[in-house]
């Protein structure tokens, strides 16, 4: 990529460190290697071991330790670090019990066990199994097998006329995010939720179990927050505002994010005595996991649980270390770099992989400044608390700083777990210039090629097609991926609009330890990154991505990328109406045909299918109309870029012109019945939380059969997409 910049007068050609001129990319590339060469793998290993060494969540006197011991780091570095504390909801259990009642008897053990050769997986201070925000509650029903527990499973449930009204649910954990599966249950009247791990997704089907190997053995258990994060994320007594001490807090049964049905996750081994023990029809063969069981569905009154759930509702402290570094050129310019420090458990994968890496590069950082660096904007590195209960930490700062971050910050950094294999980035597409540049600079520990290669290689290997395979071997450039939620990069991506990046190595790394007690540094070293090797990678990509952005001249967005990623998203929303304009007048025609009746069997329980609703022929002329204009706007920036004339004041200008640009595809008025989330090409998903919903107040209209919203949000969408036209305009002008 060659573009053009000149501060006053001489047209100076920027090298392919995009946002930089040839002089000033040279002085860069020193830079960097001057970072690499104080980055030290060891550290890492040593932070990893000794953050992970004893359980540390969020409320724990350990937790508090932790954030204290980060922040004497980051002072022995050089960093100005405080911690800013913040007062948040958060409900640990007192009691748990389940019990099969019917046709036989079992209590469940509901407990993890410790294994041969890891100190660690049976400590005290550890969290027991449960989930978190779901409700407290005393029920014995009939237990109904949901699959995954998402919309198209009870589709399924009404066909086979299963009701699950009143009954308990057991469902899979896999395909959605855990609090999907409680939200559709409690939505179709079920009393009670149990979600548990089937070793098909995460057991013996995959692999050893550990300690003999990664995947899950028969007592482990997936903690998690089953909080409604896709109607707000953070404390859900203060949601729009920080959870300062002072704060005006909603009571807990005004909170519209905590669940109204008590959860319960469990192991396979105790799943198995529950699904034993369903009557009914077999389950369908896409539901049927790996346990030497026959799956079936239950639904009559054969199989009653009992599940009781009691908590502690406290609101306890969450130590977030804030750390500065001024800048010298433009102060008001944050680059901020973020990692959470608090585990379900110990969590040496999750978080502490992650957050050992920061804690490297915010050391090689601070080395630099105490021999002469000085970064021309000021970076921002945090160690949030509160992550895994649904984003507490950095929701309520960015809710509380939310004035300032508007104006200043630049971007978002954020990792998490790290593990062994590809580089996973997601984020803002006006940054994928930037990623590539990146992924083409860092080597892959493994085989000497850059990361980019392996994971274009990576990428074209796993196509399903010849078609798609040779497409791909095509491009040049990595395919950012669109970001959901389930990390710290939420508030400040689509609730304030500042561009964000996430990055993670993984897919060589696969386990079963995911938020168990044996996620352990036993377990990292033996089945993750045993030398450390992708943390270091990793330090060095989001490394590079803080320097780039802090020294650049120009800031490296590149706005092709994100004008790419909407035009994808416009033509996948528009063959979505067009698939389901089709499938609903054929099953419409099924069911007014009788098919459905006459192809069932008729010893079995049938019911008739429910007509599905005409879906109108939307015009899509709007939206690809605006797509197309702003694919002019974005080539005329590029031409006025490479012909630009500016001193400092204008260059400042400018800087802050493209950092704010991504703001303008906020929608005044947030998402329809979550205004919290206001970004209109990326968002959770409604029902499936994690994953990423793209163009989401259309999709998710048109998913939902609301066709007259979907018009509307589809007006509001072309009207960001102008804005944002309007504000690449303005810019170099």
């Amino acid at each position: 990529m060659q573009v053009h910049f000149n501060k006053v007068l001489p047209i100076l050609i920027l090298s392919l460190t995009f946002g930089f001129t040839i002089l000033k990319a040279q002085q860069e590339e020193l830079l960097e290697n001057r970072f690499d060469a104080l980055l030290q793998k060891e550290s890492i290993g040593r932070n990893i071991k000794n953050l992970s060494a004893y359980p540390h969540h969020l409320g724990s006197p350990r937790g508090k330790e932790v954030a204290n011991e980060i922040l004497n780091w980051f002072k022995q570095y050089g960093w100005d670090a405080q911690l800013e504390v913040y007062h948040v909801l958060f409900p640990t259990p007192i009691e748990r019990q389940l019990e099969l009642l019917a046709p036989s008897h079992y209590q469940a053990i509901l407990k993890e066990m410790p294994v041969e050769g890891d100190p660690v997986a049976h400590q005290e201070g550890q969290l027991p199994t449960y989930n978190a925000w779901g409700a407290d509650g005393d029920v014995t029903a009939p237990l109904v097998f949901v699959n995954y527990g998402l919309p198209a499973d009870y589709e399924q449930l009404e066909r086979l006329g299963v009701d699950v009204k009143g009954k308990i649910v057991i469902a899979k954990y896999g395909n959605s995010w855990r609090g999907i599966k409680p939200k559709i249950a409690y939505e179709h009247g079920a009393v009670g939720c149990i979600i548990y791990s089937d070793p098909k997704e995460d057991g013996y089907f995959q692999g050893a179990v550990y300690p003999e190997g990664p995947f899950k053995n028969e007592y482990m258990v997936q903690r998690g927050s089953v909080m409604d994060m896709v109607v707000y994320p953070g404390d859900p007594l203060t949601p729009w505002i920080g959870a300062t001490k002072d704060a005006k807090r909603l009571t807990k049964e005004e909170a519209a994010t905590i669940l109204k049905i008590p959860v319960l996750p469990i192991s396979y081994h105790d799943a198995k005595p529950l699904l034993e023990a369903l009557d009914g029809p077999v389950a369908p063969n896409a539901w049927r996991g790996a346990l030497p069981i026959t799956y079936r569905i239950g639904g009559g009154n054969q199989s009653k649980v009992h599940l009781k759930i009691k908590q502690n509702w406290d609101i306890v402290p969450a130590y977030n270390v804030i750390a500065k570094i001024k800048g010298n050129e433009f102060p008001d310019e944050w680059i901020i770099r973020g990692n959470h420090h608090d585990a379900w458990v110990n969590g040496a994968d999750d978080p502490v992989a992650g957050l050992s890496v920061l804690l490297e590069e915010a050391k090689a950082i601070g080395t630099m400044v105490k021999n002469g660096f000085k970064p021309k904007r000021t970076l921002v590195y945090c160690a949030w608390d509160g992550e895994e209960q649904s984003l507490l930490g950095s929701t309520e700062w960015v809710e509380h700083h939310a004035k300032e971050l508007k104006q200043k910050a630049v971007t978002y950094i954020n990792t998490d777990g790290n593990g062994r294999g590809f580089l996973s980035a997601g984020g803002s597409h006006a940054l994928k210039d930037l990623v590539t540049d990146i992924a083409g600079d860092v080597q892959d520990p493994l085989t000497g090629k850059s990361i980019l290669d392996r994971k274009l290689a990576n990428t074209v290997i796993s196509a399903t097609s010849p078609q798609q395979k040779q497409k791909l071997l095509a491009k040049k450039e990595f395919a950012l991926q669109a970001l959901g939620t389930g990390s710290d990069y939420s508030a400040f991506l689509q609730h304030l609009g500042i561009p964000s990046l996430n990055f993670s190595f993984g897919g060589e790394s696969e386990g079963g330890d995911y938020h168990s007690i044996y996620d352990s540094y036993n377990h990292y070293v033996r089945f993750k990154d045993p030398d450390f090797s992708y943390g270091l990678a990793l330090a060095q990509v989001a490394g590079r991505a803080v320097l780039r952005l802090s020294e650049a001249e120009i800031l490296p967005f590149s706005f092709d990328g994100l004008q790419e990623a909407i035009n994808t998203y416009a033509n996948e929303v528009q063959k979505l109406g067009e698939d389901l304009r089709l499938f609903h007048a054929v099953e419409n025609q099924l069911i007014k045909d009788s098919l459905y009746a006459l192809a069932a069997d008729p010893k079995e329980p049938y019911v008739q299918p429910i007509p599905k609703k005409s879906v109108p022929n939307f015009s899509f002329a709007g939206l690809q109309e605006g797509v197309d204009s702003l694919s002019k706007s974005i080539q005329a920036l590029k031409e006025r870029r490479q012909t630009f004339k500016g001193n400092k004041k204008a260059l400042a200008l400018v800087n802050k012109q493209l950092f704010q640009a991504e703001k303008s595809l906020l929608l005044e008025k947030g998402l329809p019945k979550r205004p919290w989330y206001k970004h209109s090409i990326y968002a959770p998903g409604f029902y499936t939380g994690y994953g990423v919903k793209t163009l989401p107040g259309i999709r998710e209209a048109l998913e939902e059969g609301h066709y007259q919203e979907f018009e509307e949000q589809l007006q509001l969408l072309i009207g960001t997409i102008r804005k944002l036209r309007a504000a690449l305009d303005r810019i170099f002008i």
